[in-house]
């Protein structure tokens, strides 16, 4: 079947009534409304009444002989005003005398009554057979009526046999300007445009003042969670044609992203499993685990690595919307899989708990630190936002790399906790004593460790005060790491020796401590460092 199934016409209109045979031959005139007669037609009725008015409901074609409508003005113009603002399409009345002949003094009396009128009015100055005119343009009607329902079946058809096919959203729009000749433009909720087809058009023609809101536009999605707008800009805002033709091709974009939608979840929760199963150290084997990651979508590679992502706490889970977190979650999922695409690489992904995503990811050779590194920056960049990457060793099968996943989280999750991460990501290895620090930080034996190492320092000890002596912590810090050596201090702080020398004997009395005792110097850092991840 073509595509091109209709143009969007419009049916019978006033000038399609006034052109059947038993008019056409009829002198008539048209006193107003002569830019209406395009108006579209819903049926014709004989009136001979002042009260129909009341009857109407809009888009009649009015016939009468009645005198009343020909013998004063106010009382016709009153008439004929109700009759435009009850919407009807036109007003056709029988201006013959008893003699049938045209009745000039009524024809005027018409003519005052209809001056500046938006309806039609139109003034037959012969005799003529309404039952005729009735038939016909109800045969009109009716064949309008069969066409319609044939066109909107042959768009039905159309747009069933796309969603069924498969089609995704870019061929959907493109059929849907085809059908209509005319722009068709898909877009997001925040107008951001998802695909279009110009028609003829240039694009900068089309969206060089997008959003345009005239023409025709339906929304896409469910009801409850709409996502988008498909809008014929150009299209004319009352053609009932393009109206079904949106609303079909609407209606099928969302069937397919709904389908789309439920083949992605599917995939996620089957990955969900496949990577909690090779984590929990199952008897699975290495061919069977190879052959499942394939079946997911994942490549053979000649070297895997266990990651985790971490974004957020598991504290700051409180308050936190559910919906919100998984559409936020699945939204990491995707850009991760798609960045991994984009550098070469594959990926599967899965949740963990909250605030982190871990992902088995395959790479074309043994070399991972480029990509790694590469895949941490692109990631922080499309997501916008601080992300810790945790990473276990490269290995050289699916089932090694995935009993990793647990120490890829904990490097995470320790790596995010440290005060200064300058990595893109971090092993077990590159954790060192700041990783441990960060490890215990919510261990209340670090607390009281470093707490009582640092009490004079803090304000919490003898010499208790309003808050730490952050210069002197400094100091401290500087000291311990340089081993002592008061030559790297003073270049370091850019002070002089004795100076340096006098603040250490400061120290060691406020702290009741020897800094040049290794032991000593060695639980101060891990003190500091510990207070350093807390503030």
């Amino acid at each position: 079947m073509s595509p091109q199934i209709g143009t969007g016409r419009e049916g019978v209109t006033v000038r399609t009534v006034l052109s059947v045979p038993e008019l056409e031959q009829t002198q008539l005139r048209v006193l107003s409304g002569e830019d209406r007669l395009d108006a579209a037609v819903r049926w014709v009725h004989i009136a001979e009444t002042e009260d129909v008015a009341s009857l109407l409901e809009g888009g009649e074609f009015l016939l009468s002989s009645g005198p009343a409508f020909r013998l004063n003005v106010d009382r016709t113009r009153a008439f004929l005003l109700r009759l435009e603002k009850a919407g009807a399409a036109a007003f056709a009345v029988e201006i013959v005398t008893e003699d049938d002949e045209p009745d000039a003094a009524s024809l005027e009396v018409l003519r005052a009554a209809s001056v500046g009128l938006q309806i039609p009015v139109i003034a037959l100055t012969e005799r003529v057979r309404f039952a005729r005119i009735t038939q016909a343009a109800h045969r009109l009607l009716i064949a309008e009526h069969l066409e319609w329902i044939e066109r909107t079946r042959e768009v039905h058809e159309v747009f069933t046999e796309l969603s069924i096919g498969g089609a995704d959203e870019a061929k959907i729009v493109e059929t849907t300007s085809d059908l209509l000749n005319t722009p068709v433009v898909l877009e997001d909720a925040a107008h951001r445009i998802l695909s279009f087809e110009l028609c003829d058009m240039t694009e900068a023609e089309l969206f060089d003042e997008w959003p345009l809101h005239s023409g025709r536009a339906v929304p896409v999605g469910m009801k409850q969670n709409r996502w988008g707008r498909l809008a014929a800009p150009f299209a004319d805002p009352t053609d009932r044609y393009a109206a079904e033709v949106l609303e079909r091709a609407g209606q099928a974009i969302t069937l397919v992203r709904m389908a789309t939608q439920h083949q992605r979840d599917l995939l996620l929760n089957a990955t969900d499993r496949f990577l909690g199963e090779l984590s929990t150290h199952t008897q699975m084997t290495d061919q069977v685990a190879a052959l499942r990651s394939q079946r997911y979508g994942m490549s053979r590679s000649a070297a895997y690595a266990a990651v985790a992502l971490h974004t957020a706490d598991v504290s700051d889970a409180a308050g936190v919307d559910l919906s919100d977190y998984q559409l936020e979650e699945r939204r990491v999922r995707s850009e991760l899989i798609a960045v991994s695409r984009s550098l070469g690489l594959s990926a599967l992904t899965g949740t963990w708990r909250y605030g982190t995503v871990v992902a088995l990811v395959g790479f074309p050779t043994d070399e991972v630190d480029a990509p790694l590194s590469e895949l941490s920056r692109t990631l922080s960049v499309n997501l916008n936002r601080s992300i810790t990457i945790g990473v276990g060793p490269a290995r050289g099968g699916v089932l090694a790399a995935g009993r990793d996943l647990e120490t890829a989280v904990e490097t995470a999750r320790i790596a995010a906790g440290m005060s200064v991460r300058e990595r893109p990501f971090y092993r077990f290895a590159d954790l060192r004593l700041s990783g441990l620090i960060a490890g215990l930080a919510d261990d209340a034996r670090m607390r009281v460790f470093a707490e009582s190492e640092l009490a004079p320092l803090l304000g919490t000890g003898a010499e208790a005060s309003s808050a730490p002596d952050h210069a002197a912590l400094d100091f401290l810090q500087t000291y311990v790491l340089a081993a002592g050596n008061k030559t790297e201090v003073a270049t370091k702080l850019g002070i002089s020796r004795p100076v340096v020398y006098d603040r250490a004997r400061r120290l060691e009395k406020r702290l009741g401590v020897s800094l040049a005792d290794a032991e000593s110097r060695a639980a101060l850092l891990m003190a500091l460092l510990w207070w350093r991840s807390q503030n």
